[in-house]
């Protein structure tokens, strides 16, 4: 999708965290390329948790010590809630702040303009961006929302994301017929709090209603998947097209964090855990092939053993395959980080065991796939995912990029083998 020559050096990004920077990397991507910093290398950050950063960190070191002539550039929500600390790494050339980063002019400020990070809670817009693909992947994604209104107490995104802000429909279709056009079968919808789109437009349109435009208004699209969603945000649009639209995927991510309703409660979300349980069991009517993924936290502070067994509960009674366990990390600024935390051993203790469950839960669900056709679209010859993303084997290589019908023959306690229909 380049224009440029085969043996001309390319701006290197490196991605951390969620979805949504992997699709900022590729606006970022095209900025330094068409600013000239063929020689940068631009590190996109992650602020979920203390390990996010040590990466991020020992990262920016390692790339130091193998390219000592490239700008080294940081963003990313690290960047954005300490530029400080980044700045003052001798690694560091330039540090740019979340909205800084999606803009084109700020690869042409050049060293002398070492630190480019404004209040990103004055952030009332977001402007589209239109990519031609995503490098590496046969999966596109494409923000329609930023930032987050709601104040979990764990969480440091909305200081670092700032307010909730979507994008019109207009460039979402315009962003979507371009990917498409060039060949992506599958595109994921990403933001923050992508549940609470369309809460700052005109006639404020729910996430439902803009998806079901999208899907009309480009009925080229073969597969359409959401990224995380908010347990009581989900609109009853939304929930009609799960049962009626074929092409908006069977596979929903949760954002659950918790299964104990007092522990929700003190970590300010919105929902309980019987509102999980509710909307797996709506969606689960209606597309009963559907699997589900949930973040959560083990160990927040407070959590005694009854509490934690709740949340090890969910799994099972939510019907949930596909786990994000993240050890509570204290974050400097947030409302938990001011409570005594469990000890670390506990913290750790617990997170293994929701992921030996989730494990155990995923590979029961793989199981039950033997003998049923499916619909897989190739990352690469000889790997992909099925629509309840489910990963899939195939021991013939095939076109990566494409969707095929595969029978499955066999599975693992990690993924599917299935053979061309």
């Amino acid at each position: 999708m380049s224009d440029q020559p085969a043996n001309k050096p390319e701006p290197q990004v490196v991605t951390f965290g969620c979805r949504m920077n992997t699709y900022e990397s590729e606006v970022m991507r095209d900025h330094a390329r068409s600013a000239g910093l063929d020689n940068a290398i631009i590190i996109n950050t992650c602020a979920v948790t203390r390990e996010a950063e040590r990466q991020a960190r020992q990262t920016i070191r390692k790339l130091r010590r193998e390219n000592p002539e490239a700008k080294i550039i940081v963003t990313g929500c690290a960047a954005q809630v300490n530029p400080e600390y980044y700045a003052g790494m001798g690694e560091v050339d330039q540090v740019l702040g979340n909205a800084e980063k999606l803009q084109p002019e700020s690869y042409h400020h050049g060293i002398n303009n070492p630190v480019l990070v404004d209040d990103i809670m004055e952030v009332r817009t977001t402007t589209p961006h239109l990519l031609e693909g995503f490098e590496g992947r046969t999966r596109a994604f494409v923000q329609v929302q930023q930032g987050c209104d709601h104040r979990c107490t764990f969480c440091i995104i909305p200081y670092a994301r700032g307010p909730s802000r979507s994008v019109a429909i207009g460039p979402i279709v315009e962003q979507v017929r371009t990917l498409v056009a060039n060949g992506y079968r599958e595109v994921s919808l990403t933001g923050v709090d992508i549940t609470a789109y369309g809460a700052d437009l005109p006639g404020q349109p729910p996430l439902g209603q803009m998806v079901r435009r999208l899907l009309q208004l480009v009925p080229e699209l073969p597969r359409l998947r959401l990224t995380s969603l908010d347990p009581v945000e989900v609109d009853d649009d939304l929930l009609e097209l799960f049962g009626r639209e074929p092409r908006l995927l069977p596979h929903v991510h949760l954002s659950v964090q918790a299964g104990d309703d007092m522990i929700l409660k003190r970590m300010k979300r919105r929902h309980l855990r019987a509102d999980v349980i509710d909307i797996c069991r709506k969606i689960r009517a209606l597309r009963p092939d559907v699997t589900f993924g949930a973040d959560l936290i083990a160990g927040f502070p407070t959590e005694d053993e009854a509490m934690f067994d709740n949340t090890l509960a969910i799994i099972g009674e939510a019907g949930l395959t596909h786990l994000h366990v993240f050890p509570y990390s204290s974050r400097p600024g947030t409302p938990a980080a001011k409570i005594p935390g469990l000890p670390n051993e506990v913290v750790k203790e617990r997170a293994a065991r929701l992921r030996a469950v989730g494990d155990q839960a995923l590979a029961d669900c793989l199981a039950r796939q033997v003998g049923s056709t499916v619909a897989v679209l190739l990352e690469t010859d000889t790997t992909g995912h099925s629509e309840q993303f489910l990963p899939v084997r195939v021991d013939v290589p095939l076109e990566a990029g494409t969707i095929r019908t595969l029978r499955i023959t066999e599975a693992s306690a990690t993924e599917l083998k299935g053979i061309p229909v």
